[in-house]
């Protein structure tokens, strides 16, 4: 039964074609009383007939099914069957709840008022009786009324919850395709930082090696053995991204870089030919793991891009300070060769400083860029030792 009736719920026409048969057949049960049968029958016939579409054209059909009861009352008084009870009138009280409980109270009222005039018109002619009929019908339109008020007011409630659930999923496929964004841009800012980096200094080392390799082959073997060495140690970086990409991991789980992976750092641009000289202050070990990994990342890439752009012979100063609230991390270079200088320099895809902005604004930091009144470079970072992260 629950099956059945959950099927008719999406066939309204259905269900109310089987409630028209059976005031129909109701009607018919009860016309052996009447003088006319034929026009008694023809009215019983008419009157449940908009039941079937109720639903579908309410209000023209309620006005259809006030035409067709005054019909019914002319006919009847016409015939001369003042005894015949139209069963089939129960429609107008169907009627009724259909307009107060799917269209709204406006339209309920109106059709009352229909109602109303048809009712004092049959009463006039004397087909009711005041004590009990009429009494009966105002008690069983007003029952309608009423049962149509609560059914309403559970479909209104049916509807504003499928309206929230609609929103929520909504709400729950945005939030999900946010996080996959977001874990996007995080994957490819990881993955530039380390292959960018690992690249330029290949490059860099492979340049050199190929114009030492005839006058110099010491230099050369040197800047193989960097090269190597750089390469080995990108895709030991690449295969532990990876790793965590694939497994789930607490935050004590990542790379604790930390001063030695500082210190790794400045070593391999040393060897890539960029004198470095880097000063640390404070306890840099302790820090959270998303705070290291973002002043090694903002390090490695100020490096690189140093390495890229400041000419034949470049230095850079790294200054690194833990302070109460935050970290600041200070790169200066040399600057030496203008920015329009194509020929010494190393063309990268220009996500550098856009990664770095992104990875600042993660952490909830601040991030300065830009070149000094003495032609040097200098970026200045500030990441807060309790990262404030986006909800």
């Amino acid at each position: 039964m629950r099956r059945f009736s959950l099927w008719l719920r999406g066939k309204p026409i259905v269900a109310d074609s089987m409630l028209a048969f059976v005031l129909l057949v109701v009607e018919v049960l009860g016309i052996a009383n009447a003088e006319n049968k034929i026009a008694t029958f023809a009215i019983g016939l008419l009157l449940p007939l908009p039941l079937v579409f109720r639903r579908v054209y309410p209000r023209a059909m309620a006005a259809i099914s006030l035409l067709l009861s005054f019909a019914a009352t002319v006919v009847q008084y016409v015939a001369g069957d003042e005894k015949v009870e139209h069963i089939t009138l129960f429609s107008l009280g169907i009627m009724l709840y259909t307009l107060v409980a799917y269209v709204g109270r406006r339209e309920g009222l109106l059709f009352a008022a229909g109602l109303v005039v048809d009712s004092g018109f049959t009463l006039s002619l004397g087909l009711l009786n005041p004590a009990t009929d009429l009494i009966f019908t105002l008690m069983f339109f007003a029952l309608c009324w009423t049962l149509a008020e609560f059914i309403g007011a559970r479909h209104a409630y049916d509807t504003e919850v499928a309206a929230r659930l609609a929103v929520a999923d909504y709400d729950k496929e945005r939030r999900a395709h946010d996080a996959v964004s977001a874990e996007r841009t995080r994957i490819a800012r990881e993955l530039h930082d380390v292959v960018a980096h690992a690249v330029s200094v290949i490059i860099v080392q492979a340049d050199g090696a190929r114009y030492a390799l005839r006058r110099d082959p010491d230099a050369a073997e040197q800047a193989l053995g960097t090269i190597a060495g750089t390469g080995r140690e990108a895709l030991r970086e690449l295969r532990r991204t990876v790793a965590l990409l694939r497994t789930e991991h607490a935050p004590d789980q990542l790379p604790q870089h930390g001063t030695a992976g500082l210190a790794r750092v400045v070593d391999m641009m040393r060897g890539a030919g960029l004198a470095v000289e880097l000063e640390l202050t404070g306890e840099l070990d302790d820090i959270a793991p998303e705070v290291s990994l973002g002043v090694h990342r903002i390090v490695q890439e100020s490096l690189t891009n140093t390495l890229r752009h400041a000419g034949p012979h470049p230095k850079a100063w790294v200054q690194v300070r833990r302070r109460d609230a935050d970290v600041t991390v200070d790169i200066t270079d040399t600057g030496g060769v203008p920015l329009d200088e194509p020929a010494v320099r190393i063309k990268g895809g220009g996500m550098g400083l856009v990664g770095m902005r992104e990875r600042i604004a993660v952490l909830g930091g601040t991030l300065e860029t830009g070149r000094a009144a003495d032609g040097a470079w200098r970026v200045h970072a500030s990441i807060p030792l309790e990262p404030g992260l986006p909800e």
